[in-house]
């Protein structure tokens, strides 16, 4: 199980064909890896995360990874020529900071 896969993507950011399926598929890949940065999840917590384990007390933090991961793809793709990097930044911190503080 992906937080979030390639036909979600594909109707969040309103893309019908195949033609664009590579290049979400890497800024979806950008998105993920920013998140968990921004996080500051090791590894092993994103593997836990991103897994089919079913344990309620992730949920929380998986719904709140999906919007970030999701708002991240869409700036991305809908910015690809002049990102606002640090803005994105700022932005998923706000999003991202209680997985910061806690222990997964």
């Amino acid at each position: 199980m992906a937080l979030v896969s390639l036909e979600e993507a594909k109707a969040y950011l309103r893309v019908d064909s195949a033609d664009e399926d590579s290049t979400i598929e890497s800024l979806m890949t950008s998105a993920e890896q920013l998140c968990a940065d921004i996080a500051r999840l090791s590894d092993e917590q994103w593997e836990r995360l991103d897994s089919d384990e079913e344990d309620v007390s992730l949920t929380p933090a998986r719904k709140t990874l999906h919007v970030a991961i999701l708002y991240a793809l869409a700036y991305l793709f809908e910015h690809r020529e002049e990102a606002d990097h640090h803005g994105l930044t700022l932005t998923l911190r706000s999003l991202l900071f209680s997985l910061r503080e806690d222990v997964l």
